[in-house]
């Protein structure tokens, strides 16, 4: 009998110690959710701005409306006036209104002003109303996949709205009442005020007056060439700053098609980072920066400057042939050098790079150039392109790599890579948001440019642009030249593949270029897709790239460059 009494005894005092200590904060709680109301009190989403301060993400101050239908008092009231204040049904509203299985409820979000103003002026028992900020977009589609939008509970959704939501957002007060068991307001209780953390402001790297620059020409070249899409990074070569990234088509980012999210969710992507494509002939930049290292560096295998390169028009490799596009003088396939065949845009000469340096070799400056793997971009859902692993690669395949077929890349991973065979070697991790700011505007924290590995010599770099001057001089880039302004790049055109099979009548037209080519400072790769009519590289994308050259000149008051300096 003692032992039952010892053992029931037990039972009650473990139960009681597992009350008091274990369940007393939860128990805690839901009684003071018994006794209390809260009004939210919502933070300030941080602003976004541009490098120069330019608002490119604010807020609209709306509110919602709630009701606690057991301490509404006369809810046939209540409804009419609020059905006619805020446009709402009647009988919804009266429904709300009379719904006691909830605590509260929403009414009606993103109330203007003047409507609420009115709604305290009547004096409605058991309805009141919570602050809350809407997004604002002052300049609408200006890069809308880059910004992203917000959900409705305003947390970020896409684009640096979510990937800096943790800065963006913020932390959420509130106002807590004393009530009585059905929630009406216990008179003469003073409200607890704990109020909001608004959020902090980012600034990007982005120049608003390049990106609408660069929005307006892709724009024009993709009604005048009734092309699929138009596409434009714009970086800085210096510390891979992003300066402008335009996809397009866009869409306004205050009005938002949520209610088709087939067409929000290819609207909303950013195609230069998560779309990956063969590049084609723009690829040459890099087995042309690879040949030259290796020269500079003594490997036999490489090419030099000097080398006259075969007349033939065709490689035989693996039983497939490589053809140059076209006859390069009086209808004949001539010997070139290595300027000539980057201005002539000779795949065979490519060919004959890739296999001569072997698939090792190769393969290293494609690892420093960090094709196969992330930039490093402060963005979410960056693709890391298609590069077939080393140990697969066949001969035929190493030959079309060289000249940018058999290898997807991101345009992102193109132009960044790029940007470090001209720039004296330097791979800076590529970054958007350089400033976390204050409500007051002050910097609060500097992201710095991140070096993340050398790619190719400073010299390597000189002899490049060197070629790549006269591509724009005397080649197939000539369209994007600027008068007084020393210009570099490289054309190309791309056929698209579709389920493993080339697509006929498809092609990716771009260009990639910089200047002043002595210090770059503005390097842009643009690309149109699937342009009907006219395809070349050098006819579509280059005058493209030269007409936001100018306009760049012109937004920042260039000076023309002397030749030779």
């Amino acid at each position: 009998m003692g032992m039952a009494i010892t053992f029931l005894f037990c039972i009650f005092l473990g139960r009681f110690l597992y009350i008091q200590l274990v369940l007393s904060p939860t128990l805690r709680a839901r009684a003071l959710d018994q006794w209390t109301r809260e009004i939210p009190v919502v933070a300030e989403r941080g602003n976004i701005y541009d490098a120069g301060g330019e608002l490119l993400a604010g807020n609209r101050t709306v509110y919602t409306v709630y009701a606690r239908a057991n301490a509404v008092s006369d809810a046939e009231g209540a409804a009419q006036f609020l059905a006619a204040t805020l446009e709402m049904d009647y009988e919804q509203a009266l429904q709300k209104l009379k719904d006691r299985s909830k605590s509260e409820v929403a009414l009606l979000r993103r109330v203007e002003k003047s409507k609420v103003a009115r709604i305290e002026g009547a004096d409605l028992a058991g309805v009141y109303y919570a602050r809350e900020n809407l997004r604002y977009y002052p300049h609408g589609a200006l890069a809308c996949q880059v910004l992203g939008f917000t959900a409705y509970d305003s947390s970020g959704a896409s684009g640096l709205e979510r990937y800096y939501n943790a800065f963006l957002a913020g932390r959420n007060g509130e106002i807590v009442y004393d009530t009585d068991l059905v929630g009406v307001e216990t008179e003469g209780s003073a409200p607890a005020y704990f109020p909001a953390e608004n959020g902090l402001g980012v600034r990007l790297t982005l120049d608003y007056r390049i990106q609408a620059l660069a929005e307006e020409v892709m724009g024009r070249a993709l009604a005048e060439s009734s092309a699929k899409g138009a596409r434009c990074v714009v970086l800085d070569p210096a510390d891979f700053s992003v300066l402008a990234m335009v996809n397009l088509p866009a869409y306004d980012l205050n009005d938002i098609p949520r209610n088709d999210l087939t067409a929000l969710n290819a609207l909303s992507r950013n195609r230069l980072v998560s779309d990956i494509y063969e590049p084609g002939s723009t690829f040459k930049i890099l087995t042309a920066a690879a040949n030259i290292e290796e020269h500079l560096r003594g490997n036999k295998n490489a090419f030099s400057t000097a080398h006259i390169f075969s007349s033939a028009r065709t490689r035989a490799v693996d039983g497939t042939t490589i053809r140059c596009w076209s006859d390069h003088k009086n209808g004949k396939h001539s010997n070139q050098t290595l300027a000539e065949a980057l201005n002539n845009s000779c795949n065979p000469c490519f060919t004959d790079i890739a296999l001569s340096l072997g698939t090792q070799k190769f393969y290293e400056y494609l690892s420093a150039f960090r094709f196969g793997r992330g930039t490093g971009l402060d963005f979410s859902g960056e693709a890391i392109g298609m590069l077939l692993p080393e140990q697969v690669v066949r001969a035929c395949d190493l030959a079309r790599i060289g000249f940018g077929q058999t290898i997807a890349v991101t345009p992102l991973q193109l132009a960044c890579a790029a940007a470090s065979a001209v720039n004296g070697g330097y791979y800076y991790a590529p970054r958007l948001v350089k400033e976390i700011c204050n409500a007051d505007g002050s910097v609060r924290e500097t992201l710095s440019p991140v070096l993340l590995s050398r790619t190719v010599s400073g010299e390597t770099s000189r002899i490049l642009t060197a070629m790549l001057e006269g591509v724009v001089k005397e080649g197939s880039g000539k369209r994007a030249y600027v008068e007084g302004y020393r210009v570099a790049g490289k054309t190309g055109t791309a056929q698209k593949f579709e389920n493993g099979a080339i697509a006929q009548g498809k092609y990716v037209s771009s260009f990639l270029g910089y200047f002043p080519a002595n210090a770059p400072r503005y390097l842009a790769l643009v690309i149109v897709d699937e342009p009907q009519g006219a395809y070349y590289g050098s006819v579509v994308a280059a005058p493209l790239a030269g007409e936001i050259f100018r306009g760049i000149i012109s937004i920042k008051n260039l000076a023309p460059v002397e030749e030779g300096v």
